[in-house]
């Protein structure tokens, strides 16, 4: 199924290596760290990562590279976007996982990194080989210094080192500072300014509104950078492309690997089954259903939803009810009780 758009690709986009393995939802998310050394006002990460020396790969907590490869296998990753928090706070943890992940699947697993500082040339040296792609993320308030600034230094230095270099920032004013640089860079995106958790009080204050009912799109964000959206290595990543597509396309993946026999996959990637609250390990199942169909638990015997309706009745007491979520145990999204 093609559920790209013209607007999500315009014709002009430069696609870095790493976009276009985010719009096949084949990378994995490692978010490495969320200690960061800048408070900009507009980071939308959570209470639960913000500031906290915490790992992810995608939804899933980890302590391990060991950890993260079994979740990369999972959804058949061909390529890890690492993010923060900044990456480089923790360096010696950035080397370990990526030399992991170049180990297992080789040195054509393509690696993006993201940072919000200027690395020196010697940072860039340690993760030469590893990391393929740098993503960096100057603060705001540094825009109108751009030019011949630390990170215009850093983006040098990158190039010198074999480095595919990028830019990439937020739909905020004063975006075309960043025009002089653009012959030193490889590609340069600019994400749809979001409002989140963390970030709501600032966006109020700022008198910023969202864009719609169902969307953490800030309203004006594209006109905000429209003066330079046509330059040829500008590409433009929208709220709704992340939300209906990069997400979707990468829950299919892990769909497609980690569903059990009796799950239903949906279209947008996640799953759907039914739940008997009960004593799992004992309670009675008709003989005529296969036992891939089910999984007992417990305190819960898990199924195909659609035998779970057909078995619903009075001799079946406990809470029935049937679950739609992430793949791979992941976010619930909704819990339908049968009556």
């Amino acid at each position: 199924m093609d559920d790209s758009s013209s607007e999500d690709i315009p014709p002009h986009s430069r696609l870095s290596a790493g976009c276009t393995l985010c719009f096949e939802g084949a990378k994995l998310v490692l978010f490495i760290t969320g200690l960061c050394q800048r408070s900009c006002w507009y980071c939308p990460l959570s209470a639960q990562r913000k500031n906290r020396d915490v790992i992810f790969a995608n939804e899933h907590r980890i302590s391990s590279p060991r950890e993260m490869i079994v979740v990369a296998h999972k959804m058949s990753a061909l390529g890890t976007g690492i993010t923060g928090g900044e990456p480089f706070q923790v360096l010696d943890r950035l080397v370990e996982y990526t030399s992991a992940l170049k180990q297992e699947f080789g040195p054509e697993h393509q690696i993006h990194l993201y940072s919000g500082m200027a690395p020196s040339e010697s940072d860039l040296m340690q993760i030469r080989g590893l990391v393929d792609e740098i993503r960096l993320h100057p603060p705001h308030e540094t825009w109108s210094a751009a030019i011949n600034g630390p990170f215009h230094d850093s983006i040098r230095a990158a190039r010198r080192l074999g480095f595919d270099i990028g830019i990439e920032v937020p739909s905020l004013p004063d975006i075309d500072a960043f025009l002089p640089l653009m012959d030193d860079l490889d590609f340069f995106n600019i994400n749809e300014l979001e409002w989140g958790e963390s970030n709501a009080g600032e966006m109020r204050v700022r008198g910023h509104t969202l864009r719609g009912d169902v969307s953490n799109a800030v309203q004006g964000g594209k006109e905000a950078v429209s003066a330079i959206l046509n330059h040829p290595k500008v590409h433009w990543c929208s709220s709704d492309f992340k939300d209906r597509i990069q997400l979707r396309m990468r829950l299919r993946r892990i769909a497609a690997n980690t569903a059990r026999e009796f799950d239903e996959i949906t279209p947008d990637g996640t799953v759907v089954y039914g739940v008997w609250e009960c004593d799992g390990l004992n309670a009675g199942m008709p003989s005529d259903i296969e036992k891939e169909l089910y999984a007992r638990y417990d305190d819960r015997i898990e199924m195909a939803w659609w035998i779970l309706q057909d078995l619903n009745d009075d001799a079946m007491t406990g809470k029935k009810f049937i679950v739609e979520r992430y793949p791979d145990a992941g976010l619930i999204v909704e819990v339908t009780p049968i009556c």
